[in-house]
């Protein structure tokens, strides 16, 4: 059975037809999640754990359950200063290049920074902006340096998005909850009828994409 994918969710519903990459924290982890990401939000950064945290990611990157590093990133709307968040996020894709692991990145008016990143650090893993919101012309610029896109909570919210949910490349999208009330179910609805498929033929379109990300079994 093709199972629905749920990219990045802050909550493990535990549904059968549903694989969940299920995001958590070092300082919080919970053992009993099947799938999960594991990584520092730019949000959370502690620099008096930093250390811990880090070590922690990296024994978690080592096993099978842990799917990807993150969500990690960048944020310039926080007043936690750019060039700390930069210092942690490097730290984190350190650890990650070490595995074929992919990175699942929170993104706010950084979009320049985490391109130059990818470009400087030579990262091979494969990155993905969860909860893209974004015009075209930034749509197109991620996509042509090779990150792929997960689409949630505002292609239900924002009906600008549509646009550029219909112009993404199928091999280069994903979808998600995130922090949503919405169903995973619901949101493979609202992106099926944009693309003006049907619900199966997205769920396959995930699927593939997925499974050549994540290198999953599953």
């Amino acid at each position: 059975m093709t199972k629905f994918i749920n990219l990045h969710t802050h909550q493990f519903s535990n549904l059968y037809d549903v694989i969940e990459v299920v995001n958590q924290y070092p300082w919080e982890f919970n053992a009993s999640i099947p799938s999960y990401s594991i990584g520092i939000h730019p949000w959370y950064i502690d620099e008096n754990r930093l250390e811990t945290d880090l070590k922690i990611i990296k024994q978690k990157l080592q096993l099978e359950e842990c799917l990807a590093l993150g969500e990690c990133g960048l944020d310039k709307r926080i007043e936690i200063p750019l060039d700390i968040q930069i210092l942690v996020f490097k730290q984190q894709l350190e650890i990650v290049k070490q595995t074929k692991k992919p990175i699942v990145l929170h993104c706010v008016a950084a979009y320049d920074e985490v391109i130059a990143i990818k470009k400087e650090m030579k990262i091979e893993n494969p990155m993905i902006i969860h909860g893209f919101s974004k015009n075209e012309q930034v749509a197109k610029s991620l996509l042509n340096n090779g990150f792929y896109l997960s689409f949630g909570k505002y292609l239900l919210r924002n009906t600008d998005l549509e646009k550029v949910f219909t112009f993404a490349p199928e091999n280069q999208i994903l979808l998600e909850t995130d922090t949503i009330e919405e169903s995973i179910y619901q949101v493979y609805e609202k992106a099926a009828s944009i693309k003006g498929i049907s619900v199966e033929e997205m769920k396959a379109i995930v699927f593939s994409n997925f499974s050549k990300i994540f290198n999953n079994k599953q």
